[in-house]
């Protein structure tokens, strides 16, 4: 097998597919990437896949020589990202070695047989679904912090995806807060969609971070085709190609959390309450577990940040331009679960509608996506 291709394209593609390589690998050729050349296509493909996320992208090169290798990972994306910008050339043996070289570079390194590696996943199914790439991004950006890191909760640390007709669906929630987004699936003169038969399905939030830092990277406007069946996932868009396991159980059925209606709204500016509860939270980390108290004056017109941290000091933020509607009062919240949820808002104001103390608290945006957030207040002992 025998190649010339472009260092960065090497290098760019080396650094994605990584990703899906795991740190403490089952097997060692899992610590590989298996790199595969075509003399037919002059192209040459990457695949990383730790049995359950499975990464592969392709890019043109001048292939002499067609075959397949796994090289190891880490030293593989090391030397080449370090090799000077040009051409690389890669030469492997029937011993496995593979010989880059790159100007008056020349490394030489040891890799496993392509045998050895776990092929990626089939997903047999009918039709795709393609789906924007705003629609994804809008999705993602807007739900997947919320999705929780306990690995004992493990339906919770997916999003939940449900595609209909005209729409996408993200949920996402850890037990103490809730973001869901909902995306329209617009249609141009250049995609034809079909009819799409709406499914629902838990994504690892780990994968689809890993697609939203592709998406995102590429800047790409092309749809990406999603293939769905038996536990597994693909999605798969100009030259790369994203494999899943999907997460098994039922995912609560977060629309019977958000209440329909409140006795309370209060309309702010975003940045605003952003930065008065950024400069709180430096009170609120110390000592007092995150915890923030918000004083509505409806009379006022005005809404109160207070924090208080014993043998720390204490700290208040008073903004008066809020719009607020229903009776006084006083609710404490998680300071970091209320910042992450503005944070991933993007409309100039927002809106919080609450009822009592203790129940869930909606955080929507004014304009912009179709995002509803919600988070539960924290009991304080008076």
């Amino acid at each position: 097998m025998k190649l010339l291709c472009a260092q960065s394209d090497l290098s760019a593609n080396l650094s994605l597919v990584s990703r899906a390589v795991p740190s403490r690998p089952t097997h060692p050729v899992l610590g590989n990437v298996l790199l595969t050349c075509d003399a037919g296509t002059q192209r040459v493909s990457l695949t990383a896949f730790d049995l359950s996320l499975g990464i592969q992208t392709s890019f043109p090169a001048e292939v002499e020589d067609s075959g397949e290798i796994t090289l190891p990972a880490k030293l593989f994306a090391d030397i080449v990202g370090k090799l000077p910008t040009g051409t690389v050339s890669l030469d492997a043996n029937e011993d496995c070695s593979a010989a880059i070289s790159a100007q008056s570079s020349r490394y030489q390194i040891q890799g496993m047989s392509a045998e050895e590696f776990t092929t990626l996943p089939v997903v047999e199914t009918g039709e795709a679904v393609y789906l924007p790439v705003a629609a994804l991004l809008e999705g993602m950006r807007g739900s997947l912090f919320a999705a929780s890191n306990d690995e004992t909760k493990q339906i919770l640390t997916g999003v939940h995806l449900s595609v209909e007709t005209d729409s996408l669906e993200f949920a996402a929630t850890d037990g103490h807060r809730l973001a869901v987004v909902r995306a329209a699936m617009v249609e141009d003169e250049e995609t034809e969609t079909g009819t799409v038969e709406p499914f629902a399905v838990t994504v690892p939030g780990r994968t689809l971070r890993e697609l939203e830092r592709i998406l995102a990277a590429q800047q790409s406007s092309e749809p990406v085709a999603l293939y769905c069946d038996r536990g597994q996932l693909a999605l798969q868009w100009g030259d790369y190609y994203l494999t899943s396991r999907t997460l098994e159980g039922q995912y609560p059925a977060y629309n019977q959390l958000i209440p329909r209606q409140f006795d309370r709204q209060v309309t702010v500016e975003r940045k605003l309450l952003l930065g008065a509860l950024d400069r709180i939270s430096v009170i609120a980390d110390q000592k007092s577990n995150h915890i923030v108290k918000f004083s509505i004056d409806a009379t006022n017109q005005s809404l109160g940040i207070s924090a208080d941290a014993q043998d720390a000091g204490s700290g208040r933020e008073t903004i008066e331009s809020a719009q607020i509607s229903g009776e006084d009062i006083d609710i404490a919240f998680n300071v970091k679960y209320l910042m992450e949820s503005l944070k991933n808002l993007t409309t100039t104001e927002i809106q919080l509608q609450m009822n009592t103390p203790t129940s869930p608290v909606v955080i929507t945006p004014l304009g912009g996506a179709k995002a509803t957030h919600l988070v539960m207040p924290v009991q304080v002992r008076s």
